[in-house]
């Protein structure tokens, strides 16, 4: 058997028009003061993927457009839904107000492991922290949940866009497995 690499004619993706009316998983990421542009962008391009809810950039997390953002992003902040909040704290409490269970992903006395995780809401918002200090300490009280990934090596965190990825990954299976989307 001869393996060769799909096209992307092959690969029938959506247009960016029918991906704005597709079905999506049922899941609102938030970035925290995330100072990294790169790391924005690979998230526009990770809730492309999973094709989720929206993004919400808050604090000082860079907006499209930008140059940083788009070159990890490769198009896809044309396709994902997005907003900006000045605070974490007002995207929260929106949220919050609207139903969403709030989960943060960052290690804490009373984080869950991912894996052991079940969704059990259909409204979901994770929050991912900045790249140096996590979550605001001050989100906490807010939060629903926290859930952390295990990790066996030297280092205590992953950098934000990989955590993202991962994270993502799991509840887009959870999600599928469970018939939410």
């Amino acid at each position: 058997m001869e393996i060769k690499k799909l096209s992307l004619a092959e690969l029938q993706r959506p247009s960016v028009e029918s991906f704005s009316s597709m079905d999506k998983m049922p899941v609102v990421v938030v970035l925290d003061n995330v100072r990294s542009a790169l790391n924005v962008g690979s998230f526009f391009r990770t809730c492309d993927a999973f094709a989720l809810e929206k993004l919400v950039l808050a604090g000082i997390t860079a907006t499209p457009p930008n140059r940083e953002i788009n070159k990890t992003a490769i198009g896809s902040t044309e396709s994902v839904k997005w907003e900006y909040f000045n605070t974490t704290l007002e995207a929260v409490l929106k949220y919050k107000n609207q139903g969403y269970k709030i989960i943060g992903i960052e290690q804490t006395t009373q984080s869950v492991p991912l894996d052991a995780y079940t969704i059990q809401d259909n409204k979901i918002v994770l929050i991912f922290g900045n790249e140096v200090n996590g979550l605001d300490e001050y989100l906490l009280p807010y939060l629903d949940v926290c859930l952390e990934i295990p990790q066996y090596g030297t280092k205590h965190s992953l950098n934000v866009a990989v955590c993202g990825g991962i994270v993502l990954w799991e509840f887009a299976k959870k999600l599928n497995n469970s018939s939410k989307i």
